[in-house]
């Protein structure tokens, strides 16, 4: 193996061994405190641009399958861990970790000290790093803002079903949300984000979802109003991405957190009966809770943590939103009902009936 380096902007390094790409990669670091899935956080879209660091020590012991990715590519641009395993023990495993991002062109690192890493970025805040074989002066090259073009669809694509029909406008969705709603025998129609209100309206859906997805929500200032027609005319249902754009379209702001929520065990609680729900989660933004109107958002889930605002029920549209993902690929599935309510509302606007998730 071929000594390499993390280097950060504020000037730490980080020495380990270069696996998968060789090529020099660069990014915002960010860390993932989950102890499995990393296949399915490796493979969701939000996390594109980014160098993932998995704060579990070894990663990649029970391999690759073809059926737990959330999306075709990895758009992260790098993986940080302390071990990789080349030799996984599973009866579906199809590839080990350094081999598959050898495949996908992904650059990683393995034999860092990603206990002290960690540390850093919980100091520093979600830094850009770049993953290089040789010790450099921090590049000044500038990053794209508006990842969402990248991992969109660029067609729209029908998966059939008899119950419900539902629009998942796509900012970078997992695939675990589309397998929840065909679970729920619903038809679903999937539509690159830019979509024009006219093209969804044409599609006579019984509902909308807005998708998670990478960046920074102020890039798609421009679909706010869009996504406020949207509310104002179907049941909708915002997750993560999808939360803060329904919340921004109705006046609120969003704010970067210091080293965001990226996990398997985010416990948020429901201010209506005061259950706690451990949740999955994988964002840098939140929605600011002295910007709601709370005459027309009822703030409905709040994080233990660090109290931030995880979801939203408009008090006279059917639509609501969470920051957390009830699709819990990777993760608990304690919040998967939130499909249920969002199905709930179709029913009571169109009458249309869907299976119980």
């Amino acid at each position: 193996m071929n000594n390499g380096y993390l280097v950060l902007e504020t000037g730490e390094v980080f020495p380990g061994s270069l696996i998968g790409s060789k090529d020099d990669a660069i990014g915002e670091v960010v860390f993932n405190t989950s102890m499995t899935g990393y296949q399915e956080i490796m493979s969701d879209p939000s996390y594109a641009g980014q160098i993932i660091v998995f704060c579990y020590p070894l990663i990649g012991n029970y391999g690759f399958n073809p059926q737990d990715y959330e999306a075709e590519n990895i758009y992260a641009k790098g993986v940080v861990m302390g071990e990789a395993c080349y030799m996984p023990n599973h009866y579906s495993s199809e590839v080990a970790a350094p081999e598959l991002l050898e495949k996908m062109g992904i650059s990683g690192l393995s034999n860092v000290d990603t206990r002290e890493l960690v540390k850093t970025i919980r100091k520093r805040g979600s830094v850009k790093g770049f993953i290089t074989d040789s010790i450099k002066n921090f590049p000044h090259t500038k990053i794209p803002e508006n990842w969402v073009e990248l991992v969109s669809t660029p067609i729209m694509k029908n998966y059939p079903g008899p119950g419900p029909h539902i629009v998942l406008l796509d900012y970078g969705y997992k695939k675990s949300i589309l397998e929840a709603l065909l679970h729920a025998n619903c038809q679903v129609t999937v539509v690159p984000f830019a979509t024009r209100l006219e093209e969804i309206e044409r599609l006579q859906p019984d509902g909308v979802l807005l998708s998670n997805g990478p960046g920074n929500p102020e890039v798609l200032n421009g679909h706010l109003p869009k996504i406020k027609k949207i509310a104002e005319e179907f049941p909708t249902l915002g997750i993560c991405l999808g939360h803060q754009l329904l919340a921004m379209a109705f006046g609120a702001k969003t704010e970067k957190l210091l080293f965001g929520h990226r996990g398997g065990n985010h416990p948020v609680k429901d201010l209506a009966t005061g259950k706690v729900y451990i949740t999955s989660q994988n964002h840098s933004y939140n929605v600011k809770e002295d910007s709601i109107n709370q005459e027309i958002f009822a703030i409905t889930y709040k994080n233990i943590n660090d109290g931030t605002v995880e979801g939203l029920q408009h008090k006279k549209l059917p639509a609501l939103s969470v920051q957390f993902h009830p699709e819990a690929h990777p993760g608990p599935q304690d919040t998967n009902y939130i499909f249920g309510k969002f199905l709930t509302l179709i029913h009571e606007k169109t009458g249309v009936m869907s299976y119980a998730i």
